[in-house]
């Protein structure tokens, strides 16, 4: 069988109506898959209530809060929609209150009444107005006084450990304590004495110090030109140039006591041929052995006398004996 368009038009507008209607009812909260009881509870104040909050009976939870209306436009009242979650029996005379929990979390309480005929779907619960406020009030000043519980065990644990501070041992601790800085703020006061405190000597050294510096100013300005002056005269100092003539005449003075030192030339010949110290030694004994013999025998090499006779001693074979001079030492 084959299906006009125009009948695909019309199911797929009909689909789509009902979709609407019903993402829109959705949206609204209305739940419409699961038919839940629905009661209804009237107050003047919804305190910390606020949607989905549960409603309790006997610490149970039985249901929740649905949706708000108000009564009319002065709000002299407000409708509460509860979600029945759980199939109970809640008798007619039972009293719905608002009750707040310690962290500020509203909830509504149903206190059972006493009678046999039961609430349905639809129908209002009573309400205690008095006990509302008064579970407001509860609700606003629970947590003042949690944190005033929280001071106190505070201030019992700061009392606690003063007492320990102030036993008899750390009170005489203290009051030593207290005797020294006495005797230090004396000392200070001492210290701080503008007539005989070593402080204010001090004060007056260094004022006296300065005094000097300020009356030696022209002083100590041309001691500083000076200083400048050969400062900038040694910056001008060829001191790389001097430095290398100096390298240049060590390796020289190098050079000369390594040809002393080497018997190659004849003054290393000299220092370090120790048979031409030798002879040479020899040969200054011969010349004052000659020298004392002239001056001794001098008739032997010049015969000038005319009535003197020929010296016939022999020549002398060493040097004669010397008078020497002592010199004394400073």
């Amino acid at each position: 069988m084959k299906i006009s368009n125009e009948t695909k038009v019309g199911i797929l507008v009909i689909v789509g109506l009902t979709l609407l209607i019903l993402g829109f009812n959705f949206l609204k909260g209305n739940d419409l898959i699961n038919r839940q009881t629905k009661l209804y509870a009237v107050f003047s104040d919804l305190g910390s209530i606020q949607k989905s909050n549960p409603v309790k009976i006997n610490g149970l939870e039985v249901g929740s809060v649905y949706d708000f209306k108000e009564i009319d436009k002065e709000l002299t009242g407000i409708i509460i929609t509860i979600n029945m979650k759980r199939d109970v029996n809640i008798p007619v005379n039972s009293v719905a209150t608002i009750e707040s929990e310690l962290l500020g979390t509203g909830y509504i309480d149903i206190k059972k009444g006493t009678g046999n005929e039961y609430l349905h779907n639809g129908d209002t619960l009573q309400t205690d107005k008095i006990a509302s406020l008064l579970s407001s009030v509860t609700a606003q000043v629970n947590p003042t006084l949690g944190k005033m519980r929280e001071s106190l065990d505070s201030l019992k644990m700061v009392m606690s450990s003063v007492n320990k501070i102030f036993d008899p041992n750390t009170k005489g601790n203290i009051q030593s304590i207290i005797s020294n800085l006495m005797l230090s703020s004396a000392s200070l006061q001492e210290l701080l004495n503008t007539q005989t405190g070593a402080l204010a000597q001090s004060l007056n050294n260094v004022s006296a110090i300065t005094g000097n510096l300020k009356n030696n100013n022209d002083k100590v300005d041309s001691v500083l030109q000076n200083v400048q002056v050969a400062t900038r005269k040694m910056a001008d100092l060829d001191l790389a140039g001097t430095l290398e003539q100096v390298k240049t005449t060590i390796a020289q003075f190098k050079d000369v006591v390594g040809k002393i030192d080497s018997k190659d030339g004849s003054l290393g010949l000299l220092m370090n041929d120790k048979q031409l110290y030798i002879n040479l030694n020899n040969t200054l004994v011969s010349l004052e052995t000659l020298l004392d013999d002239v001056r001794v025998h001098p008739k032997r090499y010049v015969n000038v006398s005319v009535f003197g006779k020929k010296d016939k001693s022999g020549p002398l074979s060493s040097p004669t004996a010397k008078d020497s001079v002592v010199i004394e030492k400073n």
